[in-house]
């Protein structure tokens, strides 16, 4: 298959030169991207610089492959840091991330900068600015969010790895609704700062989306680690070697932690993977959904709000200017004027019912190995699905002039239809541990569902192990550009 391991290997063994290859990749950017939107920067005439200065080195796992930045957070000093917002349409960054440090240390070239939806509040990727991203599966549907243009970007073949994050599955949900392979690692597994470590509270990490186990955790193995000063850190357990197990025990649930509906070809994925894998002798047992999901979700919301407002107050310091609602789109406008009216003793709350969900989910791994859900409720949604309606957005108008239960409710109603898409990915943010999306399945429409498994903090060997089980018995559902 046509991953990364296989185009580094190419150049490698000096089958292939970097310009030849990049000269190829921009004929491809050029073809696709003005029907995909997957791209909103891209810039040929560096990167073929880049690549021509370019020493290719055995040591670097990824030495010489290209890899597209998400525009949210995955900054690199001179280029376009927007957030996708009206707001900060000029922007540049002034520092690169660690993250991105981290990716040209072991090898990587950024490569242009994918869409992403205003401040990544969405499961879907159309935001104002760049306007929407394309399913390559069918350009009708959406890609997911918020790491929508790195999915198409991926599921295309433009790229086989474009950099992602997560803070409550914008890797998983597209990974899902693309047939791609989403990792969300441990939280502080990954290297996040300098401008800020503790990303919505240690809920958003950035990792990637991939098409093969071998590249996912050569990537996880290599980026791993962090700064002292994160106040986040994984366990010890996720540096040290375990002896795996050779039956694997694992509980599944198809149950919307939401009591949201689940579509029929979500819980088929999920019996497919469990016949599967009892076929070859492991062992799995249905569970009661372990959490109570929709008080999580309360408290993510919250956490949302104020995290928002926290940031508008920089942004305010920073223009010396109140924000209008103008400044913004209507979602994120509602957001910000729930979090201006929250309390910090809600908000300390909320962290402690993370920390609690963390505890009864830790209890679960003591029984169990892996937990087995969907990745998403349903398929991916059509580009002109309507996730809200013209009464919650007339409602958004006037969100300054609400008081805080009122915009709690309002935050609820706003997102109902896109929770009910994807109910099962936020838990892993707020717990803080890991869980992959698989691509498994396609549905009877040609689009595909992936199911997810979450592991104990550290132990994402054991998502690796249970992935390359399925992907070594032909279970993954690959992108055309793939097979």
């Amino acid at each position: 298959m046509k991953d990364a391991t296989y185009w580094v290997q190419k150049w490698k063994k000096k089958e292939l030169s970097l310009p030849e290859y990049y000269t190829a990749l921009n004929r491809q950017v050029t073809q696709k991207n003005p029907d995909l939107n997957a791209l909103v920067e891209w810039d040929f005439d560096a990167l073929l610089k880049a690549a021509q200065n370019f020493t290719i080195t055995e040591e670097a796992p990824f030495s010489g492959l290209a890899i597209p930045l998400k525009m949210l957070g995955q900054e690199k000093a001179g280029w376009k840091s927007t957030f996708s917002s009206r707001l900060f349409k000029e922007n540049r960054s002034a520092q690169t991330s660690n993250f991105t440090n981290k990716l040209e240390q072991i090898g990587f070239i950024p490569a242009g900068q994918t869409n992403a939806p205003e401040f990544g509040f969405k499961n879907i990727t159309d935001p104002v600015l760049y306007g929407p991203t394309r399913n390559p599966w069918n350009l009708d549907h959406s890609p997911g969010g918020s790491s929508g243009g790195a999915a198409a970007a991926v599921a295309s073949g433009l790229f086989p790895i474009a950099g992602a994050s997560d803070g409550g599955g914008s890797i998983r949900i597209p990974a899902s609704f693309s047939g791609l392979i989403g990792l969300k690692p441990t939280r502080g597994a990954m290297p996040n700062g300098p401008g800020g470590f503790r990303g919505w509270q240690g809920a958003s990490i950035d990792f990637a989306l991939t098409v093969s186990m071998r590249d996912t955790e050569k990537l996880f193995y290599a980026m791993r680690g962090n700064d002292k000063v994160a106040p986040y850190h994984p366990p010890r357990e996720e540096w040290e070697t375990h002896a795996l197990p050779k039956r694997l025990k694992i509980a599944y649930s198809t149950t919307s932690p939401v009591h949201s509906s689940v579509s029929t070809e979500a819980k088929q994925a999920v019996k497919q993977v469990c016949e599967e894998l009892q076929s070859i002798g492991h062992e799995l047992t249905e569970v009661t959904y372990p959490v109570d999901g929709e008080q999580l979700m309360a408290s993510y919301y919250l956490m949302n709000g104020a995290e928002t407002s926290a940031m508008f107050a920089g942004i305010e310091a920073q223009l010396q200017r109140k924000m209008k609602p103008s400044d913004m789109e209507l979602m994120t406008w509602g957001i910000y004027q729930y979090g201006e009216r929250l309390a910090a003793k809600s908000y300390v709350r909320a962290l402690n019912l993370w920390d609690q969900a963390a505890f009864e989910m830790e209890t679960l791994y003591k029984h169990y190995d892996l937990f087995l859900t969907p990745t998403t409720a349903f398929q991916a949604p059509k580009i002109d699905q309507d996730l809200q309606s013209d009464a919650i957005r007339a409602q958004l108008q006037m969100a300054g002039q609400l008081n805080e239960g009122e915009l709690a409710d309002l935050i609820d109603a706003m997102f109902e239809k896109s929770l009910t898409l994807s109910p099962y990915t936020q838990l892993a943010n707020l717990t803080g541990q890991p869980a992959i999306s698989l691509p498994t399945h396609v549905t009877t429409e040609g689009l595909p569902l992936g199911v997810q498994f979450m592991a104990s903090k550290g132990r994402e060997d054991l998502l690796f192990l249970v992935g390359k089980i399925l992907e070594e018995r032909e279970q993954f559902k690959l992108p055309q550009a793939y097979k």
